[in-house]
């Protein structure tokens, strides 16, 4: 078994160094790293149903859809994230309790009182320090989670804080669960970085690792041509999710007006709304919409062709954002 050395902060590059890993190497592995701030939802989950769209876009954080399936997580700094790679028998590779048992031992031995609880969570007194997903490929599995040492909550809490019945999909909905930072359980605290490298030496120790692995050059060019590919692009972040119907309403012209869009493949694909409670220049605006991506970029320029906006606007009016988004 070896240790992996993770050599970006880039969560699209982090994600896609995961795959090139379980599809291209040999040995068993593990992995510890950190990204940039990012969402990071499940496979089969609705991207736009997961997120505060409008908090992460003005707050460039990244929305990144992952290999595996499971809910949402947050990424960012005071968070650490592992990654078990492994060969198994066919039929008994998913095995939660199994990859999160040096985790859980590691942060018992540093006093805190973690444990498993329902599929996939690490919880203190209830409260979740830890998501975990699997993947399987051949004879391999794939399981990572992430660690919440010392990161900001607040943030974590807005970037993924969702209005309930605006999108009405049939995709994996994440549980929303209170959730604490592994630090104030400590009655010593001690930095991130000690954390990082208690953690590291811990397993280790565990798996008896005397070997580590840095991603050559030539393997890192691959690995960045995949995230190019694949985990950079909006048709995957965004595209691949589940069609859903999106129900907006904001105060236009003094009257509260209702767009619901149909959205299959992340375009909008049906536009329904009330023509009496819209201004006449909006009375177009079916047709602009029909076709284009449900994203920020697309609506700001059908709300700039129909002259509902100056042309030199970045950014939808914050007044217009709750009806698209």
């Amino acid at each position: 078994m070896i240790i992996v050395q993770p050599v970006s902060p880039n969560p699209y590059i982090n994600l896609a160094l995961e795959e090139y890993l379980l599809h291209n190497l040999d040995d068993d592995l593990v992995m510890l790293w950190q990204s940039e701030p990012a969402v990071v939802i499940g496979k089969h989950q609705n991207a736009m149903a997961e997120v505060n769209y409008r908090y992460v876009t003005k707050n460039k954080i990244a929305v990144v859809r992952r290999l595996s399936g499971g809910g949402t997580v947050f990424h960012g700094p005071g968070n650490l994230n592992f990654t078990f790679i492994m060969r198994g028998i066919q039929g008994k590779l998913i095995d939660f309790k199994k990859y999160t048992q040096p985790v859980i031992d590691f942060l018992n031995k540093i006093g805190v009182p973690a444990s498993f609880e329902g599929k996939n969570d690490l919880r203190v007194n209830g409260l979740k320090i830890s998501g975990n997903a699997e993947h399987i490929y051949k004879n391999r599995v794939l399981h990572h989670g992430t660690l919440l040492y010392d990161a900001d909550l607040d943030v974590l809490g807005e970037a993924i804080r969702v209005v309930p019945g605006k999108y009405v999909h049939k995709g994996v909905q994440s549980v929303r669960s209170q959730v604490a930072n592994i630090v104030s359980f400590l009655h010593e605290p001690f930095s991130y970085d000690v954390f990082c490298a208690g953690l590291r030496t811990y397993l280790m120790e565990y798996f008896d690792i005397s070997q580590s692995w840095e991603p050559t050059a030539q393997v890192m060019k691959k690995v960045e041509q995949l995230a190019k590919d694949k985990y950079l692009t909006w048709n995957w972040n965004f595209g691949y999710s589940p069609d859903y119907t999106f129900n907006g309403r904001a105060l236009v012209s003094g009257q509260m007006t209702i767009l619901i869009f149909g959205v299959s493949k992340g375009h909008i694909a049906s536009v329904e709304f009330d023509p009496e409670l819209l201004p006449s220049e909006w009375q177009n605006l079916e047709d602009h919409l029909n076709g284009i991506r449900h994203c920020h970029e697309d609506i700001l320029d059908v709300l700039k062709l129909s002259g509902i906006v100056n042309s030199r606007y970045r950014k939808i009016p914050s007044g217009l954002m709750p009806l698209f988004f």
